[in-house]
């Protein structure tokens, strides 16, 4: 019995391991500095004031959990020159050994975007937008870096006062304008939202505009999910199985929420949704999943920036080793046996697996801290960089970016 036990023990380190070794995810420059809420934002003294200072968190994080090697990118706050920005970006690379992540093009904060970007009933207008785009693809190109990941905000308020179907048309064409810009090794992520800005009715709505987009803006381009970018009772693993299905999943932007698009630290609020959309990737075809992209974003109003990334990190390892743990033979013969409470619990059991232990010897194993948060907060970090970055930030204003 014991030697069984043991056995046992061994396949569930097994797995967990080989999991987490597969496991990365990428973290998202804005989350370490003084963003907020739709409302404003509240400043912190440690959070990053510089581009420097957010490869440098970045770092932190790598340092301590060893799976976070690359920082997503917002073009217009990161980079405001542009591609005249590049060379910087490209010795903060070197000097921190972070490389640069997804590309994120901003089409929401102009303000000639009032009534849409790429959507807008201007033709002067969508064409500033498709500039934008298409200087974040050189971007990309220049920094190596495969995803251009694109939130289109646009949309109206109030019926009647927009052409919805004009709009989708216009939205083609400079989608389509973008896709034919990308290198050989880049992507095209389009992302959606059912609301907000946009109260009435919003362009890209949900996961089949989306899809559509994609389809029709070239081969290149695949739609990504945000977990928080979705109506009340949505089944989000139902939606990531179609798209696998599809062969058109290009990635997630994780998060939390309770009502909307809270972006809490992912796992706060239903951290079983998060262990469902994790089985679904896991159990599906290798082939389909190899180039799904994994990033993080949040926005850290309350907690502080390093504290909340580094624990959003570990939830997400925790996660995925629970859903690795699945027995997926016996689940499927459970399922096709219509054996419901026992599939259920072959389920569960997983999910209320504590695989803190597993995941600790992991980290050791890799010369990792066994306790990443622990090991910050013990580190003086937080204490170094509060003091180094006070006072800039005591001058920043209450904005939301």
């Amino acid at each position: 019995m014991a030697s069984h036990q043991s056995s046992h023990t061994q396949q569930q380190q097994e797995k967990v391991w080989a999991a987490l070794d597969s496991f990365r995810i990428e973290i998202p420059s804005w989350a370490f500095a003084n963003t907020g809420t739709r409302f404003g934002k509240f400043m912190q003294n440690a959070a990053a004031t510089t581009i420097e200072e957010k490869f440098a968190d970045a770092a932190q994080v790598h340092a301590l959990t060893g799976v976070t090697p690359s920082l997503a990118l917002h073009v217009l706050w990161d980079l405001p020159n542009g591609e005249g920005d590049v060379s910087l970006i490209q010795k903060l690379e070197q000097r921190y050994r972070i490389r640069s992540g997804s590309i994120n093009p901003n089409l929401f904060q102009d303000q000639e975007y009032k009534y849409g970007s790429i959507a807008n009933p201007s033709a002067e207008i969508r064409g500033k937008a498709l500039t934008h785009l298409l200087a974040s693809v050189e971007i990309g190109r220049q920094l190596g870096t495969r995803d251009i990941s694109l939130w289109i905000p646009d949309g109206s308020n109030y019926p009647g006062t927009q052409s919805i179907s004009r709009r989708i048309g216009w939205m083609e064409e400079m989608l389509s304008s973008t896709h034919s810009a990308l290198g050989p090794d880049q992507r095209l992520l389009i992302e959606y939202k059912p609301f907000e800005p946009a109260f009435y009715h919003t362009d890209v709505a949900d996961w089949g505009m989306a899809l559509e987009l994609a389809r029709k803006a070239g081969p290149k381009a695949k739609v990504l999910v945000d977990t928080g970018h979705h109506l009340q009772g949505t089944n989000i693993e139902q939606i990531v199985t179609w798209l696998l299905h599809l062969d058109a999943l290009g990635g997630f932007h994780f998060n939390d929420r309770k009502y909307a698009d809270d972006d809490l630290t992912l796992g706060s609020i239903d951290p079983y949704q998060i262990f469902r959309i994790f089985y679904e990737i896991l159990s599906a075809d290798p082939k389909k999943t190899g180039e799904v992209a994994f990033m993080i974003d949040q926005s850290h109003n309350l907690k502080g920036k390093l504290e909340a990334m580094i624990q959003t990190v570990c939830t997400a390892q925790e996660l995925y080793a629970r859903a690795a743990l699945i027995d997926s033979e016996k689940l499927a013969s459970l399922q096709d046996s219509c054996q419901l409470v026992e599939a259920e619990e072959c389920f569960r059991d997983a999910f209320w697996m504590d695989v803190r232990p597993i995941v600790r010897q992991w980290r050791e194993q890799r010369g990792l801290p066994a306790q990443p948060l622990k090991a910050l907060l013990e580190s003086g970090y937080i204490e170094q960089i509060t003091s180094a970055r006070a006072a800039r930030n005591a001058g920043k204003q209450s904005t939301y970016a």
